[in-house]
């Protein structure tokens, strides 16, 4: 599953799968280092796609510069 961390509250990250779905993880299992809006792959383990995390990262900056003209 891939998805992308919401937010933190408490003792779990609340992450938003690419399906809709929200899920709360324990932060205990999240990398150490994540931050809001890293895309997670969740699997045996979790990690962050840092690949993922920037390609859309840079597509939404573009979706705002639209905005701005």
């Amino acid at each position: 599953m891939k998805g992308v961390i919401d937010r933190f509250e408490g003792l779990f990250a609340v992450i938003v799968l690419d399906s809709g779905d929200v899920t709360d993880i324990e932060k205990s299992k999240i990398p150490e280092g994540a931050k809001e809006g890293d895309v997670v792959i969740i699997d045996d383990s979790i990690y962050i796609d840092r690949e993922e995390t920037e390609k859309r990262k840079k597509k939404m900056e573009n979706y705002l510069k639209m905005w701005e003209d």
